[in-house]
């Protein structure tokens, strides 16, 4: 079985998340996922947008609003307008982070400046009538349209928790390629360690994906390629999977070895992945037993297989799938 991609990787973050008291009223909202667990990996690349443009700690809150079909960013009290400062500033400083080597960012969920969804934007009543994305974090979700992001409170959910992390351990794993030399050969052999943690995800999408690398034309060069393939690799892998994609990611597996098995240990695995279907087992169960026959059998097409060792074992990111 291959090795766990635990290097540590840089992700952005927002600052307060990691226990930095640089909120308007002078506290913080520390993550324990992300500052006990999660942290262990990664380099964290903090940053609070309201701090970096000036204001202090504490400060007055402040909000969205829409005004002449543009979203400014107002402190309601004193009625100043942040909305040019914050954008200078947010279009700088992602400039800045484009060479950083981020494999994603999380986000402070409800913030005007960090929130990356569903931040409430206030109309000319005062009251909020829709939803919106913070100033900073539309700013990073332009330039940066593959990169990873995520809120915190949403890595809450142990489904988009592992996704999350397993994109970012992803994009991780691109840019390695990167580094050493995009070839057609190593696009390839990059989309066959992914096939299964893809089907997960989406089937149709992880298809289209297999039809490009087998039908690419020899005069398009890797970088060409490249660029094609992970910005339709990393549109498939925003899906969350669900149960019924892992029951038939795992029967494919299965495939492979089940005529070896004796009628007990072929009842028992076929079993145990219907009970996960069910509902009756965590994910972690028949992936487990997988890993065992992949071993015994060596299923040298298998080894290697992300799907089957998608992150840090000690995150136990499967366990509560």
């Amino acid at each position: 079985m291959m090795e766990s991609d635990t290097s540590r990787v840089r992700i952005g973050i927002s600052s307060c998340l990691l226990g930095e008291k640089v909120r308007f009223d002078g506290g913080h909202k520390k993550d324990d996922f992300l500052t006990n667990h999660f942290g262990r990996y990664v380099e964290w690349v903090p940053v609070c947008p309201e701090f970096e443009i000036g204001l202090g700690v504490p400060r007055e809150s402040l909000r969205l609003v829409a005004e002449e079909n543009r979203i400014h960013l107002i402190a309601p009290r004193s009625g100043l307008d942040h909305t040019d400062r914050m954008n200078k500033w947010a279009r700088e400083h992602a400039g800045r982070l484009a060479d950083q080597g981020l494999c994603g960012y999380v986000l402070k969920r409800s913030s005007p400046s960090c929130g990356l969804e569903r931040v409430k934007v206030y109309g000319g009543s005062g009251m909020p009538g829709h939803e919106g994305r913070g100033l900073f974090a539309a700013r990073l979700a332009d330039q940066f349209p593959t990169l990873p992001m995520e809120e915190e409170g949403r890595l809450n959910d142990p489904r988009l928790r592992e996704n999350f992390v397993s994109r970012v351990f992803c994009y991780k794993r691109w840019l390695d390629l990167g580094k050493s030399g995009l070839t057609r050969s190593r696009i390839m052999q990059f989309h066959a360690r992914h096939k299964y943690l893809l089907m997960s995800r989406h089937q149709a999408g992880a298809r289209s994906l297999g039809n490009l690398m087998g039908q690419a034309d020899r005069s398009v060069s890797p970088k060409r390629l490249g660029e094609e393939y992970f910005n339709g690799f990393c549109q498939v892998m925003r899906h969350t999977p669900t149960r019924r994609n892992h029951t038939n990611v795992l029967q494919h597996l299965a495939g492979y070895f089940s005529q070896r098995l004796d009628s007990g240990d072929r009842a028992e695995l076929s079993d145990i992945i219907n009970r996960y279907r069910q509902d009756g087992l965590p994910l972690i169960v028949p992936v487990t037993l997988i890993r065992h026959y992949v071993r015994k059998f060596s299923v040298e097409f298998l080894s290697d297989q992300v799907y089957l060792d998608p992150g840090p074992c000690e995150l136990k990111l499967l366990n509560q799938l």
